[in-house]
């Protein structure tokens, strides 16, 4: 069958066999402008959180060249990076959160495939090279052999704004200062050259020539969404017991006239808006698919037409309870509680072991040699390794604290002056001031509790070991 689609003068003949309300539905602000407020608010968001620092540190920055984590101003080392955990499950538990409770809220709302190909399609191809007609028809490709010039000018609009998306990821890694120095001498920073124009290189494929292929074929988050959604998932939804039934039950038959719709009470003018204005291609009248990324387009384009025979629209933003249930939408519910709980878990450690942050880092090795005995003097050697951690130069000492203080004392090391960032191998000797035996023919393990601090601030940069001294048996010491 032909497929036909019905102009807005078709729509209001309609509705002469149909009675009208006394007062057509006022038009709310179509989701299509709220998207572009979202998707300006993150585009903004994005591209300054790099350039913010807080006394000289990062928002966020995972840096591999300097080995170092900054968040919310706050430098962990690469040994610290348990931190890295925590910021993973609040991210997935995050998305999964919102997918139970509005859809893929996400992947319309603030995917970056979504932003893109809307500012390429929408506005470059459609607005300022006008190569579609508007934007409403989303089916329907260009004539790029007639518009051929304007698709190489498009590409290249594309091309360069994909160098500074390209940039903007890669300063999550590299601070913009050092992007910018580095750019200088590309060929002394080959890795973060290739980086950024293998970017550029994914995004001109992926929004250009990919488009929405990507959220249906390769983005693995349409094949979970389905484990997610409950009757209570807020998504685009297609009232049938107003519309009616555009799909035979049995049959995939679509209905293309209003004329062949089940009853004559159905409203559903088949204009297929809904349709044409679908990125993914899809017909919101079959019902809930995983190519759907909620971007709600269709929601707007049946508003307008509904909303001109003086009705409320067939495709609402609601839910399966509220639509084919007639309940109204519970959106506090177990699944809510549940994921309000583990995110305020994860919240609460990561701020636990965000506040738990080694202002310095210390390992200690226990040298080759078991000991040494010297008379009544008893020795261990150790191999310590120092790292600054904090963004000033620090002088660090150690001493014996607990049990074994004024027994076993330091024989080598006095201090050691790192500068921030640096690191630092030392050797340490401790060694005993009075006898320590406890077996007569066995050796024994004594655990020694050292404190290393910093001359500047003992008593915020510090940190605590313990170690084991290996003590000889009696008979070995006279």
């Amino acid at each position: 069958m032909e497929h036909q689609t019905t102009t807005d003068e078709e729509i209001q003949s309609s509705t002469t066999n149909k009675p009208k309300k006394s007062k057509a539905k006022e038009i709310k602000t179509p989701f299509r402008l709220k998207r572009y407020y979202v998707f300006a608010l993150i585009t903004i968001f994005t591209l300054v959180l790099p350039f913010i620092t807080i006394s000289g540190n990062q928002i966020f920055l995972l840096s591999f060249d300097h080995q170092q984590l900054h968040l919310m101003g706050t430098v962990f080392d690469m040994q610290e990076l348990y931190m890295m955990p925590f910021l993973l499950m609040l991210l997935f538990l995050g998305i999964f959160a919102a997918t139970a409770l509005g859809g893929r809220v996400f992947c319309g709302w603030g995917c970056p495939q979504t932003i893109f190909r809307v500012i390429y399609r929408d506005y470059i191809e459609t607005k300022l090279l006008g190569m579609r007609k508007r934007i409403s028809n989303k089916q329907k490709e260009p004539d790029y052999k007639k518009h051929a010039v304007k698709r190489m000018i498009a590409i290249g609009i594309w091309t360069l704004l994909s160098f500074i998306a390209a940039a903007n990821f890669i300063w999550f890694f590299i601070p913009p200062a050092d992007f910018f120095t580095y750019i200088q001498h590309p060929m002394e920073h080959t890795v973060m050259m290739g980086m950024l124009l293998g970017i550029v290189a994914f995004l001109v494929y992926d929004v250009i020539f990919l488009k929405e292929d990507w959220c249906i074929y390769i983005c693995p988050y349409s094949r979970v969404q389905s484990v997610l959604y409950d009757e209570n998932t807020l998504q685009a939804i297609y009232n049938p017991g107003r519309g009616g039934k555009i799909y035979d039950e049995n049959k995939e038959k679509q209905v293309f006239k209003q004329k062949d719709l089940p009853e004559e009470s159905n409203e559903c003018t088949t204009c297929e808006k809904c349709v044409t204005v679908c990125p993914t291609h899809i017909d919101i009248r079959k019902g809930t698919q995983l190519e759907c990324i909620n971007c709600l387009e269709c929601v707007d384009a049946c508003t307008t037409v509904m909303g001109k025979l003086g009705k409320e629209s067939l495709v609402q933003w609601s839910s399966n309870s509220e639509i084919l249930e007639g309940k109204k939408t519970k959106f506090l519910r177990p699944i809510t509680y549940m994921y309000a709980g583990v995110l305020t878990i994860v919240m609460i450690a990561m701020i636990m072991m965000g506040g738990t942050k080694e202002y310095m880092i210390l390992d200690i090795n226990k040298g080759q040699r078991l000991y040494k005995i010297e008379g009544k003097t008893v020795s261990n050697d150790y191999l310590m390794l120092f790292k600054n951690t904090e963004p000033k130069t620090h002088t660090y000492k150690l001493k014996v604290v607990g049990k074994y203080a004024g027994k076993i004392q330091i024989k080598r090391f006095k201090e050691a002056t790192i500068k921030a960032g640096k690191e630092s191998k030392e050797v340490l000797i401790l060694s005993t001031t009075e006898n320590l035996s406890t077996q007569k023919s066995a050796d024994s393990i004594l655990l020694v509790k050292l404190r290393a601090y910093s001359t500047s601030e003992p008593e915020r940069v510090f940190v605590n070991k313990e170690l084991s001294f290996v003590y000889p048996s009696t008979e070995r010491v006279k």
